[in-house]
């Protein structure tokens, strides 16, 4: 009797040491595959994981873009853990070489997808706009088709002129966002914008609405880029407005031109009348011009204080230009403008 309890006591032990060793190569080989960099990977690999998408379903795509690691089981208990079996959020997510399962399993669960940006660059015009979100991958393309008239109204924006009305600004967007998705984002981020710097306005000022101010501040935008200038150019503006000076400004004579325009500005352009052409209309053109920045909204509605009504590049590759009191000043300045192109450039 004795003896019989010794062997089981002997076969307890055994049994005991057998579970723990058992125990303790399992949890060795789930530690170890949590935190194991993945293998199979190649860098670049992306994992979609679609509205709907089961846990399971994402194991089955981890295991399509070549992820051999770990059990299904493995997998599972690891993200009932992390407590990703339940939360893996939708969204383009980065495999990479190095990673672990947990790391993974963490990123989905706090959806940390791959994100894209898109700038929108001032001075922009919608043509180029349009262009430059054509281009952008793997934004979703829905605007080809839609005419100026159509975008706006799926924009929520029936009846307004497109041009200007998207901030210059990098915007962040996921797979699955849409082009009409950026420019309702621009849209917003430009209406908030102008229309604290409208509550801001300076006192006096010769605009009548926010729309003008924008319209300001994209002849503003196409004038200048430097910082430091856009104030004073608005300043200058404002003063001709005021006087009922027309602003005979190059950029709107340019866009008026459209296609036409082959880089150089002539005197014959000058002249041609258009509704743009701020050299034979009064005031201000019907639309912006350009896409205008935050900076130079600011500047055509806290345009510098001064008594300077005209400016000229300086003509040395700057970008700078000269301000003047006086049409007799300007036309020095403009004198100068050329005597240093010629020695660019050489005879226009």
């Amino acid at each position: 009797m004795a003896s019989a309890r010794r062997t089981l006591g002997v076969l307890f032990v055994l049994s005991a040491l057998v579970a723990g060793a058992v125990a303790y190569w399992l949890y060795d080989r789930y530690t170890g595959f949590a935190d194991a960099p993945l293998s199979g990977i190649e860098a670049g690999t992306t994992l979609q994981v679609a509205r709907g998408d089961s846990f399971r379903r994402v194991l089955a795509r981890l295991r399509e873009a070549g992820v051999r690691d770990g059990h299904d089981l493995e997998w599972q208990l690891l993200a009932r853990e992390l407590g990703a079996d339940a939360r893996v959020q939708v969204g383009e997510y980065a495999l990479e070489p190095d990673m672990t399962p947990r790391t993974l399993l963490q990123r989905m669960r706090d959806g940390r997808v791959i994100s894209y940006r898109f700038t929108i660059v001032e001075g922009w015009n919608m043509r180029e706009l349009r262009a430059a979100l054509a281009r952008a991958t793997p934004l979703v393309q829905t605007i080809g088709e839609l005419d100026d008239a159509a975008l706006m109204e799926a924009l929520g924006r029936p009846g307004v002129h497109p041009e200007g009305r998207f901030l210059p600004e990098t915007y962040v967007y996921t797979r699955g966002d849409s082009d009409l998705d950026v420019l309702r984002r621009a849209n917003a981020a430009l209406e908030r914008v102008l229309e604290q710097a409208w509550a801001e306005r300076a006192p006096d000022l010769p605009l009548a609405s926010p729309d003008e101010a924008l319209v300001l501040a994209s002849i503003i935008e196409k004038e200048t880029g430097i910082a430091e200038e856009r104030a004073r150019i608005g300043g200058v503006f404002v003063r001709r407005l005021k006087l009922g000076m027309r602003l005979q400004t190059d950029p709107t004579v340019i866009y008026g031109m459209g296609a036409s325009f082959d880089g150089n500005i002539r005197r014959a352009d000058l002249l041609a009348d258009t509704p743009y052409n701020t050299y034979t209309r009064d005031g201000l053109p019907p639309t912006p011009i350009a896409m205008a920045g935050a900076d130079a909204i600011h500047a055509a509605t806290q345009p510098a204080d001064g008594d300077e009504l005209y400016f000229v590049a300086v003509g040395d590759g700057s970008g700078r230009h000269v301000f003047s009191r006086t049409l007799a000043e300007h036309n020095h300045a403009v004198r100068e403008y050329v005597r240093r192109y010629r020695e660019r450039f050489g005879p226009r």
